[in-house]
């Protein structure tokens, strides 16, 4: 769905308005869902402003950016900070945000609202921002005086206009408005393609902000902000607390909580699906976006929701997906349903550093994927059967009986399990092929592992054959990994192992760990379900019965790659690599001098810090729920 606001006339709103946002007590502040109007979209929304504040700055997060240990670097990228952005911009708006930071008291909420968007061509979508200030009411209003008197001297356009008995400044807005401190952040490159900045003074946006009582009110129009203004004045208006969308969400989910975020994720796929039936979507020649969002399940999504909960024991985060059951459909119907039991087996080991566990049914996942694909791309599901039907007659040459559908598709169970090692080093190669296996339950497991070899041999190479060994009364079969069709040899540097034991059929590329799994029935190994606090916190996500359940060791992982980092930093000439994919190490990327990772200290004097997360997946009738939940570090509980 493409929005006609500009990137850079959005982000010149935005940030002007944080800079007026940055009193004398009054009546309290309606709280969002009684600001807000009934066509909200997004809202995110800070309810307590200075009790956020508190949770943040005793958060082991906080802790561990103060601790000296963090000092050099820390000092290195709050210098660079001050340096390149925070002094020009400063310098660029005739501010101080010094005199700023104390503003923010009650509530901070951000909030987009249809405004006309999905019926009136060419509208806009509007954007909010509402901050509370109370006691801070007056310095509220002298430095917005301050801000507007400042921008009148510097020859900007300001009107006023009465909306609702609150007075409202409307500052007109183009691209070349966005502070040349800030330009280079948002379009580093900009420069040196060439772009022709004559271009960049049309106007187009509007920053439209005031003030009642204790609360700015930031829009980019005087349509989106007056819907506020009906509900400050006690107009009648309905609001998004009407929506039984919302505050059905709000009442099970976001009481007492710090944070929390809300999206109407029907009306926008359902302006996005009429958008791309247009004749002047892009999409329109390419994609069935009907039969997409149909097929996927994604019809059936209602809303989707964040928040978080800070406890004495630790932090919890959910995320909810509002799918009535009724409504679920396509991958939305594979989700597990409760009642199915998703703890670590007894052979999942303490030291593991990640475990997952998703009782997810595998032929009803294959069917699925099946009828997704002829829904949306139906001439594909020809050329899948003759691949199948290919592999399943080149099998048969050697076996008459075997049947690749029955033998491979027939044979998944409902359990998929996968756990992870520490990496053997410290180099991000070794990061990335951390020792790990995967487990596939199969109600006839043995059949299922000699059976895969007739998928191993769609790759058509020569030794796709696998090789078979006996350990431990059990068959290892191994074979060279399927590689990519990118890969610069063509071969494989890589052995894919993989056997059957029990209910399972286990795949690894370490057979160290595969060994290690089958004589965990003979051994002594400490359990990962027996880990100190382990028990405890899966309980906070649902128990170990929701049908979905994962642990991720945060110290270790933690302490692998800031080791790696350490490492990689010693290598000025490929420092720009640290982190393939993550646009602060972009070479053209400003910000990549503000992070040097030489400077991070050894793990050691910081792990006190670190702990783990468990989460798990949880339907109910009116939503799909991710629960996490990290337990306060040990060394850190008072």
């Amino acid at each position: 769905m493409k929005f006609t606001l500009a990137s850079r006339r959005l982000a010149a709103g935005i940030f002007l308005a944080m800079t007026a946002a940055l009193g004398s007590l009054h009546a309290a502040i309606l709280t969002p869902e009684k600001l807000l109007p009934d066509d909200t979209l997004l809202v995110v929304t800070i309810p307590d402003y200075a009790k956020f504040q508190e949770i943040c700055l005793a958060s082991p997060q906080t802790q561990l950016w103060k601790d000296p240990a963090m000092k050099p670097f820390r000092d290195h990228f709050m210098s660079k900070l001050k340096e390149e952005l925070l002094e020009p911009l400063e310098r660029d708006l005739g501010v101080k945000f010094d005199d700023y930071t104390s503003l923010p008291q009650g509530q901070l909420t951000f909030a987009i609202t249809q405004n006309g968007w999905t019926t009136v061509d060419g509208q806009t979508p509007g954007v909010l921002l509402l901050l509370d200030a109370k006691g801070h009411s007056d310095q509220l209003k002298t430095n917005l005086a301050t801000l507007k008197r400042k921008w009148l001297d510097s020859g900007k356009s300001i009107r006023t206009e009465k909306i609702r008995d609150i007075d409202f400044s409307i500052l007109p807005l183009a691209d070349d408005d966005v502070p040349a401190s800030l330009k280079k952040f948002l379009s580093p490159s900009a420069n040196d393609e060439g772009e022709d900045d004559s271009t960049n003074s049309t106007p187009g946006t509007e920053l439209v902000f005031g003030q009642f009582e204790s609360l700015l009110i930031v829009g980019n129009s005087t349509k989106a902000v007056e819907k506020v203004a009906v509900h400050l004045t006690g107009g009648s208006m309905p609001s998004l607390g009407d929506l039984a969308a919302f505050e059905s969400v709000r009442v099970a989910l976001f009481r007492n909580a710090p944070i929390y975020a809300w999206v109407d994720v029907k009306t926008y796929l359902d302006a996005m699906l009429k958008d791309t039936q247009t004749e002047s979507s892009p999409f329109a020649s390419v994609f069935d976006m009907s039969k997409i969002i149909s097929a996927t399940g994604l019809g059936g999504l209602r809303t989707a929701a964040f928040t978080v909960h800070v406890f004495n024991e630790g932090t919890s985060f959910q995320f909810s997906l509002g799918v009535p059951e009724s409504a679920r459909q396509g991958l939305f119907k594979l989700f597990p349903a409760s009642g199915k039991e998703a703890s670590p087996p007894a052979f999942v080991p303490a030291d593991v550093v990640k475990f997952q566990r998703i009782r997810i049914d595998g032929q009803k996942a294959w069917a699925t994927f099946q009828s997704m694909l002829n829904e949306i791309f139906p001439q594909m599901v020809g050329s899948l059967n003759f691949v199948l039907d290919t592999a399943n007659d080149a099998a048969k040459q050697k076996d008459p009986n075997f049947d690749l559908r029955k033998n491979i598709f027939g044979n998944l169970g409902d359990d998929v399990i996968a756990y992870e090692k520490a990496p053997k080093g410290t180099s991000f190669a070794e990061l990335q092929s951390a020792p790990s296996l995967l487990l596939i339950g199969s109600p006839n497991a043995e059949q299922f592992a000699s059976s895969f070899k007739a998928i191993l041999a769609l790759s058509n190479a020569q030794d796709s054959t696998p090789k078979e060994r006996d350990f431990l009364g059990r068959k290892i079969y191994s074979v060279p990994a399927p590689t990519l069709p990118s890969s610069a040899s063509g071969k494989s540097t890589n052995t894919l192992y993989y056997t059957a034991s029990g209910s399972y059929v286990a795949f690894t590329s370490d057979v160290g760990l595969l060994e290690e799994y089958l004589r965990s029935g003979n051994s002594e190994q400490k359990q990962l379900r027996d880990s100190a606090g382990f028990s405890d916190a899966v309980a906070k996500v649902g128990g170990g019965s929701t049908g979905w359940l994962a642990y991720e060791n945060v110290s270790e992982t933690t302490r692998a790659t800031i080791e790696a980092l350490r490492k990689k930093a010693s290598e000025p000439e490929k420092t720009e690599m640290l982190a393939p994919g993550i646009p602060a190490f972009v070479p053209e990327n400003p910000l990549k001098d503000w992070v040097d990772f030489s400077l991070l200290p050894p793990f050691e004097k910081i792990a006190k810090y670190f702990s783990f997360t468990v989460y798990a997946g949880v339907a109910t009738p009116e939503a799909l729920n991710f629960n996490f939940f990290s337990p306060v570090p040990a060394d850190l509980r008072k």
